[in-house]
């Protein structure tokens, strides 16, 4: 079963649409450290979700700790300079919705 952290807000919906598609989803929000994501479930996360991008450096946190979990950046705000390198996928709200979204991911 594919497991995803869903990191920030989620008012449109995704973490449903995820798991609707059978994917095992644990939320977080508030400020992102390393002990919040392992608790998580960081470890064995193939996705890490990110919504809240006032959170970008959770990237950096999520691939140091798992290098092979896919970063998926779900925002209308510009992603970082500084952690474009390490996002694996960024998708605008606007443009690709929840559904489709599970979907691929899936």
């Amino acid at each position: 079963m594919t497991r995803a952290i869903l990191a920030g807000p989620d008012d449109a919906g995704l973490g449903a649409a995820l798991e609707g598609e059978g994917i095992d989803v644990a939320r977080v929000e508030g400020v992102l450290t390393a002990s919040v994501l392992a608790e998580a479930g960081l470890d064995d996360a193939d996705l890490f979700v990110l919504t809240d991008l006032d959170e970008a450096t959770a990237i950096a946190v999520a691939k140091d700790h798992n290098p092979d979990v896919r970063v998926v950046v779900y925002s209308h705000d510009s992603l970082p300079e500084f952690a474009r390198g390490q996002a694996d996928l960024a998708m605008d709200p606007d443009l690709f919705g929840v559904d489709m979204v599970a979907e691929e991911l899936a």
